[in-house]
């Protein structure tokens, strides 16, 4: 094969598989199933050629061509039925520009969709941003988590272990128990619960979990956590996760949970107690001593009313991308940017491809 030869693929040329060979394959051979085509230079630019093969409705002949003999199977696509196909073939200056405006087009596209995905980046850390100078700008001395926990709930609670709670104690319905995996940053996910029976759940009563309380991830990412809602009270957590009750009058729990994903003196003092260590987490005596601003609760709650506003505007902002982001990014692709643009090509007269190349010999 040499540099700006065009290849096809016979087994799956009813799946696209066209192309020209570049730099990187000068030189290579290939076997009978890929016959390889060199363009007569005078008639026909390559890639041209190559977009055209990416028109849809020329793919939809490529695989009526390659139907076996039921709709699942495919034939090879032949030499014959492809020296037999009809290209629009206009003065080689004309296909030229046609392709210049084509890549032109298909670049404005690729940049448009950069320009969405940065776009996206920023909304994503919005919150975050916003949420860490908030915080930052609090004029409270901070103190540690413990002075505002609720002491009689323990506090700060790591879930059951040992003979305490195993394996052999799940049933497939009865009370909720949380694991590690449950705990996001945006929530509880609900997936995979396990239970445990009513009795059960009576021997783990110091465990259970009320709506606000803080559920910490032990191991993982350090720091993740969620404020259990409404859903969750009553329901159990295990060994790897602990539990943070707080004292209502003195700190809100969305506060506490902002501060812990943003605020820049819990950050500096989590690398502090995980520099180094072999396997990453928390334990209840870091937890116990995060460091926190508290400031009166009304200055808590207004700070969390405008994050969780900012955040819901981000996430339906996500909501809105996502539903067109297929349609989108079906359009913005390189494939099918240029694929659009080719179908608004009307030219003529027609003319064989095998007035246009010429067949190579196969080497292997």
């Amino acid at each position: 094969m040499k540099t700006g030869d065009f290849i096809y693929s016979r087994l799956f040329a009813w799946r696209g598989a066209f192309g020209v060979i570049n730099t990187h394959l000068d030189g290579c051979y290939v076997s009978g199933e890929f016959p390889t085509f060199t363009p007569i230079a005078e008639k026909i630019d390559i890639t041209y050629l190559q977009l055209w093969f990416r028109l849809s409705k020329i793919i939809e002949i490529v695989e009526a061509d390659c139907t076996g003999s039921t709709p699942l199977t495919r034939n090879r696509f032949k030499e014959n039925f492809f020296l037999a196909l009809e290209i629009p073939l206009p003065p080689l200056e004309e296909q030229r520009r046609i392709v210049a405006r084509i890549e032109e087009l298909a670049a404005r596209i690729e940049e448009a969709r950069g320009l969405r995905y940065e776009a996206e980046e920023e909304a994503e850390a919005l919150p975050h941003v916003t949420a860490r100078k908030l915080l930052s700008e609090i004029q409270v001395q901070s103190s540690e988590l413990h002075h505002c926990l609720d002491t009689k709930r323990d506090g700060v609670q790591t879930g059951p272990f040992g003979a305490q709670l195993g394996t052999q104690d799940f049933t497939h319905t009865g009370i909720p128990i949380l694991t590690i995996g449950n705990i996001q940053y945006s929530g509880l996910k609900l997936d995979n619960l396990k239970y445990v029976s009513e009795q059960k759940a009576e021997q783990l009563a110091r465990f259970v979990i009320r709506e606000g309380d803080i559920l910490f991830a032990r191991m993982g990412t350090v720091g993740r956590c969620c404020v259990a809602s409404r859903e969750a009270e009553g329901w159990l957590f295990n060994y790897h996760i602990i539990r943070v009750a707080l004292d209502k009058a003195k700190a809100d729990s969305r506060y506490i949970h902002w501060s812990i994903q943003a605020s820049p003196d819990i950050e500096e003092y989590l690398d502090e107690k995980i520099r180094g260590a072999t396997r990453q987490g928390v334990n209840s005596t870091i937890v116990s001593s995060l460091p926190v601003r508290i400031p009166p609760l009304p200055e808590q709650r207004r700070i969390v009313t405008y994050l969780d506003d900012l955040q819901a505007k981000v996430d339906a902002l996500r909501q809105l991308q996502a539903k067109t982001q297929a349609d989108c990014y079906h359009r913005s692709s390189t494939k099918h940017s240029r694929e659009s643009l080719c179908e608004l090509i009307v030219i003529s007269p027609n003319a064989t491809l095998e007035r246009s190349i010429e067949k190579k010999c196969q080497l292997l």
